[in-house]
C-alpha cells in the first residue's frame, strides 16, 4: 500500500487519508475517492490529499478485519462477530461464560504486522451475554495477504468461550449464633449463581461443628457445594475442610493468592465441586471465589497449581466491609 500525497488527477480510487472541509458540507476520512470527489476537492482549491493506494497483493481493511475476525471464531461457539466498518470486527458473547485465550497464538497473531491486531479481555474473563471479548483492528487502510494469511493461522484456535454447564448448586451455611442474618450473603451468592445459569436448589444453615456441617456436606443434593462458614476458616484442619475430608471428600487446596479471597479452599466429593467461600463472598463485589467458582460452573478444571496461578493479577480491588483493610 502506498500512503502520502497524491496529485487529484491520480487519486481517483484511492482512500482518502484526512478529512476535508468543502463549501457543501466535509468529506470524511476512509472514503474511496470517486469522480465526483476529485471535482468537489479541485472546486475547494486544491490539487492533491493524503491517501492510501492500494497495490497488487492488498486486502482492504474491511475485508482483512471480517477474514480476520472469522480466522479468531473458527471452531468455536457462543460467539459471533460485529459486521467490518473502519477496519474493525468486534467478538461478542451470545450467553454468559468463561473466555478461554491461548496466550502464545494471540500473541504470534499480534507480532505477524502491527498494522494487524487483536485485542481481548484477560483470560479466565467471566462473560456475560452481549459482552465482548474481544476487537480485532486493522490499523492501516490495508495490509498485504500474506501478513493476513500468517495472521489468520494464528488466530485458528486462538480462543473460545466455556459456556455454564447449568450445574445444580447447594449452599451450605455454619452459624455460630443460631440468630446470624445471612440472607445478604445468600442473595449475593444466588446472584453469582443466576450469571452463570447454575440454579441455587437448596440453601443449608447448621452449627458452625464438625458433626453439623459434615452431615449436611452428606446430605448435600448439588452438582457443586458452596460452604460459607459462621468463622473464617484459618487452616486445613479448621471446622469446613475438616468437615468435607470427614464426609469421605478430598481437599485440593486451602488458600489462594488473591485479595481479597485468600480464605478459600477447594475440594471434592464423589465427584462433584466443594469450595469453601472466603468471607468476602458475603459481598456482591468481585473476590478470589469469582474466580474459582466461574471455572467450575463453566467445566473447566481447577487445579491447585491454577490457583497458585491466579496471584499476579489477584491484587482486587478493595472492598469496604473488609474487616482489616489493606492500609491498617
Amino acid at each position: 500500500m502506498k500512503f502520502g500525497p497524491i496529485p487529484l488527477e491520480a487519486a481517483l480510487g484511492s482512500i482518502l487519508a484526512h478529512s476535508v472541509s468543502l463549501e457543501a458540507g466535509r468529506l470524511r476520512k476512509g472514503v474511496i475517492l470517486e469522480e465526483h470527489h476529485i471535482n468537489q476537492l479541485k472546486k475547494a482549491g486544491l490539487n492533491e490529499v493524503t491517501a492510501a493506494t492500494l497495490e497488487q497483493g492488498d486486502v482492504e481493511e474491511n475485508e482483512a478485519a471480517r477474514r480476520l475476525g472469522a480466522a479468531l471464531l473458527a471452531g468455536t461457539t457462543g460467539l459471533y462477530a460485529t459486521q467490518a466498518a473502519t477496519g474493525r470486527v468486534n467478538l461478542i458473547a451470545d450467553g454468559p461464560g468463561l473466555a478461554l485465550l491461548d496466550v502464545a497464538r494471540a500473541t504470534a497473531l499480534n507480532a505477524v504486522n502491527p498494522m494487524i491486531s487483536f485485542a481481548s479481555v484477560p483470560a479466565h474473563h467471566q462473560m456475560h451475554a452481549k459482552g465482548m471479548l474481544g476487537t480485532v483492528k486493522i490499523i492501516s487502510y490495508a495490509v498485504h495477504e500474506d501478513d493476513l494469511a500468517a495472521a489468520c493461522a494464528h488466530a485458528r484456535g486462538a480462543l473460545r468461550l466455556a459456556v455454564p454447564r447449568h450445574n445444580t448448586v447447594t449452599l451450605i451455611v455454619t452459624q455460630i449464633n443460631e440468630n446470624t442474618d445471612e440472607s445478604k450473603a445468600i442473595k449475593a451468592t444466588g446472584a453469582r449463581l443466576a450469571a452463570l445459569e447454575s440454579p441455587l436448589i437448596e440453601t443449608l444453615i447448621c452449627a458452625h461443628n464438625t458433626d453439623a456441617l459434615t452431615q449436611s456436606i452428606r446430605a448435600a443434593r448439588g452438582e457443586v457445594i458452596l460452604i460459607l462458614t459462621g468463622s473464617a476458616t484459618s487452616d486445613p484442619h479448621d471446622v469446613a475442610p475438616m468437615s468435607l475430608m470427614l464426609a469421605g471428600g478430598t481437599l485440593t487446596r486451602f488458600g489462594m493468592p488473591v485479595d481479597p479471597g485468600n480464605l478459600l479452599f477447594l475440594g471434592a466429593l464423589a465427584g462433584r465441586s466443594v469450595i469453601g467461600l472466603p468471607g468476602c463472598a458475603r459481598s456482591p463485589a468481585l473476590n478470589g471465589a469469582d474466580k474459582v467458582l466461574s471455572r467450575v460452573l463453566c467445566g473447566v478444571d481447577v487445579t491447585s497449581a491454577d490457583i497458585a496461578g491466579m496471584g499476579v493479577g489477584g491484587l482486587l480491588k478493595e472492598i469496604p466491609t473488609r474487616p482489616r483493610p489493606r492500609s491498617a
